[in-house]
This record gives C-alpha cells, structure tokens and sequence, in this order.
C-alpha cells in the first residue's frame, strides 16, 4: 500500500494556476466556492484525501500518465465544451436494462436524475431504446469468461449517426458486455472525445459475474448468418440492485467526465482516477477533487452550492417512499427497485459537510 501526497504548493498551483488570467477567475468565485476549493491544499482535511495505491496492478502503478491541472485543462485546444445550441446530454439503452420493461425504464430514469444532477445546468435527454440487432454490431463469446460480448467501436460508430443536433454528447449504455477488437478481453467502456460519443456497459458490476454462478455464460455461439441476433432474445440480464446503481452513476459520469476533457486524476482520491478492476473502482469516491471540480464548472458554469444542493434532492427523492406508477394495462409486476440511500448514504453525508463549508 503506498500512499500518493503532493505537496500544498503543488496543489495550490494545480488548482489556481500561476498564470495571472487563471487565477483572477479563480478569485471571482464566490467566497464559499474558494473556501471549499482551498480544502485542496490543506493536510488536515478529511473531505479531500490522498490518493492510496493498494497495489501494482492499480491504474496508477500501471498506465503513468503526466497529471492535468487546471490550467492544462483550460488551455486544451481539443477540449469541448458546451454551447447555448449544444447543451443537452442523450443517454442511449442497448438492450434490455432490467428484467422486465418497467424496471428498465426505473433504472434508466434514475441514471438520468444522477446525471442532471452531477452535471448541473445541463438538460439530459433519453433516446429511445434501441434492440442490440438495430446497431448491426459485431458480437462474439469471450473464450475466458463464456459470456456474450458486442464490439464497443461498432456501437460507437452506430451513436455517432444517431446524435441529435442540439447534443453535446451521447452515451450508450447496456447490460452486454463489450470488447474493443479480437484481441482484447473486455473493456467497461469507450469513447470518442473529437465526436462526443461513448458506450458504457454494467454487466460486470453483476456481483455474480465472476463466479461460477453468473447465469450469462453460453456455451457456443449458433449464427445462422451474420444478421442473426436471435441469441440475444432474452439474454441474461443481473439484478438491480443499490451496489449496481452506484457503480452504474460513478462509471457514467466518470466516462461523461472524459467527453468534457477531464484526464485521469492524479492529484487527489477522486472520481476521475483511473481504474484497472472492479475493487479500485469500487474504492474511487464519487465526488470530483476541487481541481477537477473546478474543471467541470468551467466547462458548465454551475454553482456549486446548487449542484451540491441537486445531488442530495435525488438522493432523497429516489429513497422517499412514493409509490411508483405503472403503465395502464400492464400486466408487469410492480417496480421495486432498492433505494439510492443503501448505496449512497455515506455521499450524502459528505456532501451536507461540503455544503456547510460552501455555506459559512
């Protein structure tokens, strides 16, 4: 276990910058917004912590990357940002997302309220759900893990005919798992920064998928031809549970964070560092460090206090005990998806200990 500190120097610099344009924005933020940033450089905070490497297979030790601070970002002349034409985020569903059509709808419902929140000030818009045969994807069985996967880049390419004109982004999301190309074995996700476009798969945070219970395996592939997606007509789909939804909201907005411009964090224990398995990923907060809190805010224009404000109103909203509505004439069970507050308990409380800094 080894323990990443930085120093205050090198904090203050990353956040504020020294570059005198960058640090009289900074000092137009409002006092609170200042107070909660400056957290970033003080040794004794417990709402910004060092980053902690638990072992050389953690994405740090792994794949060295330079760190972006602030002013790195700023300057970025790829970098995209929002316009008063483009400021809408669409969310895609490949497949089915629950196991009935009601749950799917839940579960996409609360992904969607978690990302008009996070990315406060901006409109999210759901697309409507489109069956894995409608991307005409490639797809195969993983020799290792004996589950369907789809090519990520065909998806991709499938999005990007798809985005709508006021769209900032798009991102697909699915239950299957997914592979880059034939040599590789899986990946969580993949995007395309230069056409805001990304896809994003959950069916690893199955708490079954790794073991020899996962009920997603098949043993063969049976391809009648090269447009046969009969196999996937009633493909296995996990439990939604508390644990999936909050990792389904950290991988979601860490990949949407990408499509912003944000590189992997390096600075602080955030959101946006990288990942290599599922127990670091686990072990990344949700919230964004203030130097890439900052970042964010400059590519949106949020208030801080109001976005804080916005993430625990879905919180509570998503827990509160209102019965959920189904459709007329279904013949489905009633939704009961697990409450947001099982998982997201400890957030919330971190957020109020923000907002009591933000608010002195």
């Amino acid at each position: 276990m080894r323990i990443v500190r930085h120093s205050e120097q090198t904090l203050k610099t990353a956040l504020i910058s020294k570059n005198p344009k960058l640090v009289a924005q900074y000092e137009k933020l409002d006092a609170g917004e200042q107070r909660l940033m400056s957290e970033a450089f003080q040794p004794a905070s417990d709402l910004f912590v060092p980053i902690t490497l638990h072992s050389q297979s953690d994405w740090i030790t792994s794949h060295p990357e330079a760190p972006q601070d602030f002013e790195e970002f700023f300057s970025d002349p790829y970098r995209k940002t929002p316009s008063p034409e483009k400021r809408s985020i669409c969310i895609q569903s490949i497949g089915a997302l629950g196991n009935t059509r009601v749950i799917s709808e839940e579960y996409i419902k609360r992904l969607k309220g978690y990302c008009e929140a996070f990315f406060y000030g901006l409109t999210v818009k759901l697309l409507e759900p489109v069956s894995v045969s409608a991307t005409r994807c490639s797809f195969r069985v993983n020799d290792h893990t004996q589950n369907l996967q789809i090519h990520a880049g065909h998806i991709l390419n499938f999005l990007k005919k798809k985005k709508p004109e006021d769209a900032f982004c798009v991102v697909g999301i699915t239950m299957i798992d997914l592979y880059p190309r034939d040599s590789w074995n899986f990946v969580f996700g993949q995007a395309s920064l230069t056409d805001g476009v990304g896809i994003f798969s959950f069916a690893r945070y199955d708490r079954h998928f790794y073991t020899s219970h996962y009920e997603g395996k098949v043993k063969k592939l049976h391809k009648k031809s090269s447009s046969d997606y009969s196999i996937f007509d009633n493909y296995y789909i996990p439990e939604i549970t508390s644990v999936l939804l909050l990792r389904s909201c950290k991988t979601l907005t860490h990949e949407i964070g990408h499509i912003f411009g944000l590189q992997h964090c390096q600075w602080l224990a955030c959101l946006m560092q990288g990942s290599n398995h599922l127990e670091e990923a686990d072990r990344r907060p949700l919230n964004l460090c203030p130097i890439c809190l900052r970042k964010l805010q400059c590519a949106i224009g949020f208030s801080i206090v109001e976005r804080y404000k916005a993430l625990v109103r879905w919180i509570d909203d998503e827990s509160a005990d209102i019965p959920r509505a189904t459709p007329k004439h279904s013949c489905e069970n009633n939704v009961n998806l697990p409450k947001p507050i099982e998982a997201f308990k400890e957030w919330k409380e971190w957020i109020i200990k923000c907002l009591a800094v933000l608010q002195k």
